[in-house]
């Protein structure tokens, strides 16, 4: 069983149509007739597939690539073997992304709702949408057109989801109004309860979470990531974030556009990010911080208080990038002594 399997290859591809899909050159000497079967990484590529080799941490292992095609840097291009033919990017990164959105194309169920969803006869579908078996979409819920909700998914009750969405397969909809283009991962759970509780007379008592969650256009939220609804406010999600799988996004949090969140990240309630922050993996939040636009907090780091924008913060509690080396070489010098 090979990725053919799940995915549609589009190839084979000539030589010159790889490079006009990448609008790059061919060297004249190169024949632009030849076939290319497949995508492959420099270590596993073969006579009828195409490499790209962009990270200067590889030159050493580039010598053994067997790709008949390898897509690299003009700074690099050196290190690739002459049996291979070589294309220069100034990108091969971003080349590599194009050509593999062109080569390998993702099923696509047709267009039209199954027998064995539930569809309440007060919701709104519109046009070209994709309702899979066993999908529940509630009364007063709004679909919009070309979106694709995928078996077992649940929309809840007056939701609104724009253009062009893709609710996978298990996943939890409620109190949401969604923008356009937006891609909520299987089993993610958006708009459940915000972890809100009152202690009386030694009993721990829930209070009401009446707020929504509002996601803006071009977002990813990605599997078993759980975003709670606001307690009273609205949990607020900007254009383009792009959050990972496993995270947690408190009641009333507020995200600014493009942030990235990575797995095992917790955000407690209540926080303020700016636009285009960056948590690294098991990255903590305390309640009621405001992260500052552009701020980078590293990996498994604690934040406890607010953070300046353009910050880069690491440790726990998190410190700025050069406090924190600073005490590291502090512990090392000694704790030899």
């Amino acid at each position: 069983m090979t990725s053919a399997t799940f995915f549609k290859n589009n190839g084979p591809l000539t030589l010159g149509k790889i490079a006009e899909i990448l609008t790059i050159e061919i060297p004249a000497e190169y024949d632009d007739k030849v076939l290319i079967s497949n995508i492959q990484t420099m270590h596993k590529a073969g006579p009828d597939d195409i490499c790209f080799f962009y990270d200067k941490k590889a030159k050493e292992q580039a010598s053994a690539i067997k790709a008949r095609v390898c897509v690299t840097t003009k700074e690099l291009a050196s290190f690739v073997p002459q049996t291979t033919m070589v294309l220069t990017s100034d990108a091969p990164k971003r080349s590599f992304l194009t050509l593999i959105s062109a080569f390998y194309e993702e099923y696509r169920p047709a267009v039209g709702i199954s027998p064995k969803a539930s569809i309440a006869s007060t919701a709104k579908i519109g046009q070209n949408v994709y309702i899979g078996d066993f999908a529940v979409v509630e009364e007063g819920a709004e679909i919009g057109d070309d979106c694709r909700i995928e078996p077992g998914a649940y929309i809840g009750r007056h939701c609104q989801i724009g253009q062009r969405c893709r609710i996978g397969a298990g996943a939890y909809v409620s109190y949401c109004v969604m923008g356009n283009d937006c891609y909520i991962y299987s089993g993610a759970r958006i708009g459940c309860d915000g972890f809100g509780f009152e202690t009386i007379n030694g009993r721990h008592v829930r209070i009401p979470q009446v707020g929504r969650v509002i996601i803006g256009n071009d977002v990813e939220v990605g599997a078993n990531t759980c975003i709670d609804r606001g307690a009273l406010d609205d949990t607020v999600i900007g254009d383009g974030c792009r959050i990972d799988n496993l995270a947690q996004i408190a009641h009333n949090d507020k995200l600014g556009r493009g942030c990235i969140v990575v797995a095992q990240t917790g955000i407690a309630g209540s926080c303020t990010f700016g636009d285009y922050v960056v948590c690294g993996g098991q990255t903590g939040f305390a309640d009621h911080l405001t992260i500052g636009s552009g701020a980078q907090i590293a990996a498994q780091s604690g934040v406890m208080r607010d953070v300046e924008p353009g910050a880069v913060l690491l440790g726990t509690p998190a410190v700025p990038f050069k406090d924190f080396m600073r005490q590291v070489a502090f512990l090392q010098k000694n704790s030899k002594k």
